[in-house]
């Protein structure tokens, strides 16, 4: 039995972790029943179907026969600086950071500067199509959590609201 692709027995092997990671990290909450879920109750199955799919991947990728598939490539280090930098960026604009004197920007302003930074690590980039999507997504986000569901947080900068 020989590796098929090294991408799928990669990329199973990376489900396989993460989803035991959730999965155990789950059992610290409590979990209840199906009828009374507790808060560890969707990270444990989220976690577990996570890894049952990574498992079918790696199953997937160690076939009989040649081995065949591209090898795994280069770490591409630029998208994944930028998509994590735009998380961070997200988090800071969205909640500020008191201890450096950041004020909190507001849910706009923070999801436009999210896909802003985001659209970057593609191979195109267009503003145009960077602002069409941020404003799909805070139109979207707006009407989901501040009307839908009611949460209470900061939508606009401090120094306008």
């Amino acid at each position: 039995m020989k590796i098929k692709s090294q991408k799928d027995f990669l990329s199973g092997v990376m489900f396989i972790c993460v989803g035991a990671a959730f999965a155990i990290g789950a059992t610290h909450y409590t979990i209840g029943s199906g009828a009374r879920m507790g808060p560890g109750y969707f990270p444990l199955v989220l976690g577990i179907l996570l890894a049952i799919g990574g498992a079918v991947v790696l199953a997937g990728s160690l076939r009989f026969g040649a081995a065949g598939g591209e090898p795994v490539g280069r770490i591409a280090w630029k998208p994944l600086l930028l998509i994590i930098g735009a998380n961070l960026v997200f988090g800071v604009l969205l909640g500020g950071l008191p201890t450096w004197g950041v004020p909190a920007m507001g849910l706009i302003a923070a999801i436009y500067a999210l896909v802003a930074v985001a659209s970057v690590a593609g191979p195109r980039f267009s503003m145009r199509t960077a602002l069409i999507l941020g404003t799909i997504l805070a139109i979207g986000s707006y009407l989901t959590f501040i009307v839908g569901l009611s949460l209470q947080f900061q939508v606009w900068p401090t120094f306008i609201s």
